[in-house]
């Protein structure tokens, strides 16, 4: 059974944040016919690709950043990741070129007028009458002058798109007897440049992006970096940069002592200034906490929500943009964004809540079965990605993205593996591009 929302010509709909998954969510709503209000609490747009040196900034974003997704793949479906002729040419730029990007996309769809900048969200409820879900009252905190708050406003909206990111609530690692440690700790979320580092021995815990750039910037000014992963092979692991002698390997930490010695799972033991903890983020909602009934996260696992998107209980009234991480995710956030627009108009039909609650309980399932830890619930790794990318473009009557992305996105990840130090700027994929600067043509 298919489920309408009551017709409506327009849906007043507020947007929580300016990221990527933001500004597209709010481009989809507005050509849907809504009107979206996007509420961003910093003071442009941009989210976590707005670079600020600060540690105690919002953006994640360390100073030598480069994306792990070509520009080709990363973009939006229908606006080009190109390089121009000012900024960074390379194929996997820095942050500050997607910032560029995100700016160009902004400007070119007339976003800005529809954001609000210093803008922060403090609370989001349910208006409830005997009929269900009457609207969402959004309270937020403005700070139109630097540094100065004007007090808590209020305002009613139809419906609340979820855009706030999950790179601000850093994840550390559970080390016994880390309270007793006497060393400094921090969290790659703080992390801008190594020079703070140089001469001391750095443990950093993780080796997934983060942790393989980091440490290996860092060995460049330490006197020591060794890193602790699970996944590592041995303490032999070799290194594909010159810069390496200083950077050695270790399974996990086992302890951590109050001499300032960090011992590791196979009993090798070193004195450290530094714990770095590479360790991923927490999906956070605090402006929903008041309302537990909304939205919960267990161990990074934010449900229920069918498709990472609609609480199956209060559809489409609140949904989330941009909570799966790997994939080509700038495609995804606007297949999803469509989608939703679509859904609250009217003009895509969805699911019965019953439909809703039974697909996801399947798919709560199918992860168990496999051994999938709650954490990599929304993790679209390996082909899940381009399963859920069409199955988002079949709803949107779209075609999927397949073609040249897909085998531009699995020669990557081939690639990682293969030159982990280089894969930036060494590929096997350039018989790809023609194919891809083909497309781009229909959008200039």
């Amino acid at each position: 059974m298919l489920a309408r929302p009551p017709p409506m010509s327009s849906r007043r709909v507020a947007v929580i944040g300016a990221g990527a998954a933001g500004l597209v969510a709010a481009r989809e709503l507005r050509r849907e016919g809504h009107v979206p209000v996007v509420l961003e609490r910093a003071a442009a747009i941009g989210g976590t690709w707005r670079y600020d040196a600060g540690v105690d900034a919002h953006s994640s974003v360390y100073a030598s950043l480069r994306v792990n997704s070509s520009r080709e793949c990363m973009g939006f479906l229908d606006f080009p990741f190109v390089a121009g002729t000012e900024g960074d040419p390379r194929r996997f730029p820095g942050h500050g070129e997607v910032l560029r990007y995100l700016e160009a996309f902004a400007l070119r769809f007339d976003l800005h007028e529809l954001v609000r900048l210093q803008t922060e969200v403090v609370s989001v409820r349910r208006r409830v009458h005997n009929a269900g879900v009457a609207g969402w009252s959004v309270s937020y905190c403005s700070r139109k002058v630097a540094g100065v708050g004007n007090g808590v406003e209020e305002e009613v909206f139809d419906s609340v798109v979820v855009c706030n990111g999950h790179f601000t609530e850093p994840r550390l690692a559970d080390i016994a007897g880390i309270d007793g440690w006497p060393g400094k700790q921090m969290h790659s979320h703080s992390y801008r440049v190594p020079d703070p580092f140089h001469g001391q021995v750095v443990v950093v815990v993780g080796y997934r992006s983060s942790g393989f750039d980091i440490s290996r910037e860092i060995a460049g000014v330490a006197r020591e970096v060794h890193v602790a992963d699970r996944s590592l092979p041995s303490a032999d692991s070799t290194c594909e940069t010159a810069r390496c002698d200083n950077l050695s390997f270790h399974p996990v930490i086992e302890r951590a002592e109050e001499d300032g010695g960090v011992v590791f799972q196979d009993g090798t033991r070193v004195k450290a200034d530094v714990i770095i903890h590479c360790t991923g983020y927490k999906y956070n909602y605090p402006f929903l906490s008041d309302d537990n009934s909304v939205i919960s996260v267990d161990d990074n696992r934010v449900g229920q929500l069918y498709k990472h998107v609609f609480p199956p209980h209060l559809a489409p009234h609140i949904s989330f943009i941009g909570l799966p991480f790997k994939g080509i995710l700038f495609s995804v956030f606007q297949l999803q964004s469509n989608w939703v627009a679509g859904v609250l108009s009217g003009r895509i039909e969805r699911p019965s809540q019953e439909e809703m609650m039974r697909d996801v309980v399947v798919f709560y399932s199918e992860l168990e079965a496999r051994g999938c830890p709650k954490r990599y619930t929304h993790d679209l790794g390996g082909g899940t990605t381009y399963e859920y990318d069409d199955w988002l473009a079949e709803q949107c009557g779209q075609e999927g993205i397949g073609g040249w992305r897909k085998a531009m996105y699995i020669a990557a990840r081939k690639n990682v593996v293969n030159r982990p130090g280089n894969y930036r700027d060494e590929w096997d994929d350039s018989h790809l591009l023609p194919q891809a600067h083909q497309e781009f043509t229909k959008y200039f």
